[in-house]
């Protein structure tokens, strides 16, 4: 019984449902979609407060270069490059013609530097501004100092009074618990049954502690509240809560409204941007979308996507439970290769908040996401994580949608013909060879029977 109701009395008013049961591919346009001015009042957040992170960040790029020499050549600034996909779009549109319209290109946050994914956003973003409350509260930096003198000796020792906890299925540990490391901060990361060997391997080569579960990652986090806790000095990342996660992740959105700028790209309503995000808990892909609707209004449209063994958002957000409701309470086991998105309760924080704001939710096999991750590598010559290739279907579900949603919004075929398509690439970089090479024979298996 879920909410005093049967699965299958929860199927009869919510069709969807039995396909999520049954693991299949299901996609989702949301009836409840709303004008972005009405739909950005459902958030507690504002342009200014977006700004205002972006402003932490820049103020922070001198210590960044300093204390990662990977980023000098950004100065600092932890950004991706928006890559063309023309050979990968060309493949696509083989088997399904309609995905020849418009034109795909990758957000490439598979190639961040520190701990190469999205999560290098959000992640470092909050630790980041922890760590300057804690030395703009001591005295150890003025306003105005470069923030340069945080890497030193000086600066770790007085960290190394604080701790940092988080609870993570793998990215988001790595980029909390890179960063706090290298400020001073005794950092513990939290990890889930799903987290890969290698990432538990990487942050424990960094000073990190890991604590290991058998459990999911609700558990994970579970363990890393507890924490923080019982230890006043010690913080912790909420990736089911947080503002400054959430914040972070959305400074991306001017970032890439220059970038879009720079390659000729016009957003407006005649050349619509579509962004098809991969989600996991939905802080990251929500706080993109935040940003995104602040810059780009009624002229994007963001949707996210999730494995099928793991439908916790769109699960969420179709029945209006949020996080009262679990996969698992449905009978999905929330078993993915897709790590990062393996979470069985979403965010009732960015649920809530995005529930008029996005355009729609899908579902993709693990299978599917091997096929797509071997034809990126053929096409594009690009290597990521698996993940990170659920956001390649997007434009096929859109083009192929048959519930109105196209004719809803007014997309017409010539604005659909100037459309603007990006995979927001989350991970991969980092991935170890023999693993990316494990990963890739199996997508190459795949794609040979497909």
């Amino acid at each position: 019984m879920i909410l005093d109701k049967t699965i299958e009395t929860w199927c009869e008013s919510h069709p969807l449902i039995a396909e999520l049961v049954n693991l299949k591919e299901t996609t989702w346009f949301n009836p409840a979609l709303a004008p972005t001015a009405q739909a950005l009042s459902d958030v507690a957040l504002t342009a200014a407060d977006i700004a205002d992170a972006s402003a932490r960040l820049e103020r922070f790029a001198p210590f960044i270069m300093s204390a990662f020499p990977e980023t000098r050549a950004s100065h600092g600034i932890i950004e991706s490059e928006i890559l063309p996909l023309t050979t990968l779009q060309a493949a696509l549109a083989s088997q399904h013609p309609q995905a020849s319209q418009g034109t795909l290109w990758l957000k490439a946050d598979n190639l961040l530097p520190i701990s190469g994914s999205i999560k290098a956003r959000g992640g470092i973003y909050e630790v980041l501004k922890h760590a300057e409350d804690l030395a703009l509260a001591s005295g150890l930096i003025q306003p105005g100092d470069s923030y340069a003198k945080l890497d030193s000796e000086e600066a770790r020792t007085f960290f190394a009074q604080y701790s940092i906890a988080v609870g993570s299925t793998g990215n988001l540990g790595l980029s909390i618990g890179i960063m706090s490391a290298r400020l001073g901060f005794q950092a513990t990361v939290h990890m889930s049954a799903d987290a890969r060997q290698w990432k538990k391997d990487k942050l424990r080569s960094c000073g990190v502690t890991v604590m290991e579960y058998a459990s999911d990652y609700s558990v994970a986090v579970e363990q890393g509240r507890k924490q923080s806790e019982s230890d006043p000095h010690c913080h912790f990342v909420d990736d089911e809560n947080s503002v400054n996660l959430f914040l972070g992740y959305a400074v991306a959105a001017e970032r890439l409204q220059r970038q879009l700028t720079a390659a000729g790209i016009t957003v407006d309503q005649e050349h619509p941007l579509f962004v098809y995000l991969p989600c996991g808990v939905g802080g990251g892909p929500g706080g993109v979308a935040f940003g995104l609707k602040h810059i780009f209004g009624d002229a994007v449209h963001c949707i996210f996507a999730e494995p099928t063994h793991s439908p916790c958002m769109l699960l969420g957000v179709y029945t209006g439970l949020h996080d009262a409701v679990s996969v698992y309470d449905f009978g999905i086991d929330n078993s993915t290769a897709a790590d990062g998105l393996a979470v069985g309760r979403p965010s009732g924080f960015v649920g809530r908040s995005m529930q008029r704001m996005l355009d729609g939710y899908y579902t993709i096999s693990d299978e599917e996401m091997y096929r797509l991750l071997a034809l990126m590598e053929s096409t594009e010559g690009l290597k990521l994580e698996p993940s990170a290739l659920a956001g390649v279907p997007g434009l096929i579900r859109v083009l192929q949608e048959q519930q109105g949603y196209r004719e809803r919004l007014n997309l017409t075929e010539s604005r659909l013909a100037n459309a603007t398509h990006l995979v927001w690439g989350t991970g991969g970089s980092m991935v170890p060879n023999e693993e990316m090479d494990a990963y890739l024979t199996k997508g190459r298996v795949l794609l040979a029977l497909q």
